[in-house]
């Protein structure tokens, strides 16, 4: 769904594409055409060739993986694209957020376009596969997430080793390598706790309390964890944005397998994945801007989710498992929103339908399909 994108970019600018470990990043990028020269940060012989500039410059295309290790790395590529200019093009390719490691005050600014690549979602999965039940693709979904490697294999027993092995790198890795923290079983503890707590506003000074620390560690410990690409975080929605940025927040599991519950929570971390991917896309595709929020009142009448965008409709989300029964707070908050799109997608549903006020009630699989922002 980006790779041509990628490639009408990489004629004009650096690309830089991040994402979580494992989601894909340097399978797509090897996929952009079948001459080029690669490199990852993370072997020696390889960071010998990047600080010798040593690549095949016959190649139409130089991959540079995880160089957001590398000590002053924008300053380097700043350095290398304004020397050589193009061609070979340059793709970045890293398991953190690429623009959150303002290491140097160089700025690759104007010289570069991004992108973000999740794990597969419905949409992309009947894009490429186009498996003959999705609902069942959607059960495989809850167990094993949307990891390319663990969902191919459709194995609980391999997802439950995969993701141990997956966790392990990012703390005792990557973590260590980009933050220079020694906390990991608190963080890890950290972890466990959110697995159970997805879907709920989260109290800092609860988790504080649970791992004995103060509030300011809790979220510098959770905005490390939003930046290495193994949570989200979604805001409640208020029209005064700072008051909105000081509410409880909710978090939520890049990979859907981690979430402690029921499978009402699973369906409900699937769908914010999916929301947030394709938010993503519009931004980095076509510099479409959407805010993923969910909506609660002082009464704790709340809305899954709310996606807000400038030149669109909002759209109510509610998720639910079996319950056809349109919720009473899509009408609720359907009247502070007019002209909103008011969904409800259930897992187990007999049958789709419409209400005169434009409430729609439809099936989960196929909603995540086709919808679009």
């Amino acid at each position: 769904m980006l790779i041509n994108h990628i490639r009408a970019d990489l004629v004009k600018k650096i690309v830089l594409v991040s994402g979580p470990r494992q989601a894909g990043k340097t399978t797509l990028a090897k996929m952009i055409g079948p001459s080029f020269d690669y490199f990852n940060y993370d072997s020696a012989e390889h960071r010998l060739a990047l600080m010798e500039k040593s690549w095949d410059r016959a190649k139409s295309l130089v991959i540079f993986d995880e160089l957001h290790k590398m000590k002053e790395w924008k300053s380097w590529l700043k350095g290398v694209y304004d020397t050589e200019k193009m061609p070979p093009s340059l793709l970045v390719t890293g398991s953190a957020k690429l623009d959150s490691y303002r290491k140097v005050g160089d700025s690759l600014a104007g010289r570069f376009f991004q992108y973000r690549l999740h794990p597969l979602d419905l949409k992309e999965i009947q894009l490429i596969l186009q498996p003959a039940n999705m609902g069942a693709v959607l059960d495989q979904l809850l167990v094993v997430g949307g990891f390319p490697e663990p969902f191919l294999e459709s194995s609980e027993s391999f997802y439950k080793r995969w993701k141990r092995s997956h966790l392990d790198i990012i703390l005792r890795q990557d973590l260590v390598d980009l933050e220079k923290i020694t906390q990991i079983q608190a963080i890890e503890t950290l972890i466990e706790l959110l697995r159970g707590r997805v879907g709920s506003p989260i109290s800092y000074s609860s988790l504080a309390g649970d791992l004995q620390c103060s509030d300011k560690t809790v979220k510098k410990w959770l905005t490390i964890l939003e930046n290495m690409y193994v949570i989200f975080k979604v805001t409640p929605f208020h029209k005064n944005i700072a008051r909105s940025l000081l509410k409880a927040p909710k978090y939520y599991f890049y990979d859907t397998g981690q979430v402690l519950g029921d499978k009402g929570l699973k369906l409900e971390n699937l769908t914010a994945c999916a929301l947030l991917k394709e938010i993503h896309r519009q931004a980095d595709c076509f510099g479409e801007m959407f805010i993923l929020h969910y909506l609660r009142s002082k009464e704790k009448h709340e809305i899954d989710f709310l996606v807000t965008g400038d030149n669109s409709c909002p759209l109510l989300l509610e998720v639910k498992w079996g319950d056809d029964n349109p919720g009473k707070n899509l009408r609720r908050f359907g009247a502070y929103f007019p002209k909103s799109r008011k969904v409800q997608i259930v897992k187990e549903l007999e049958r789709e339908k419409t209400y005169p006020d434009g409430i729609e009630v439809r099936r989960a699989h196929s909603w995540l399909i086709d919808f679009s922002l």
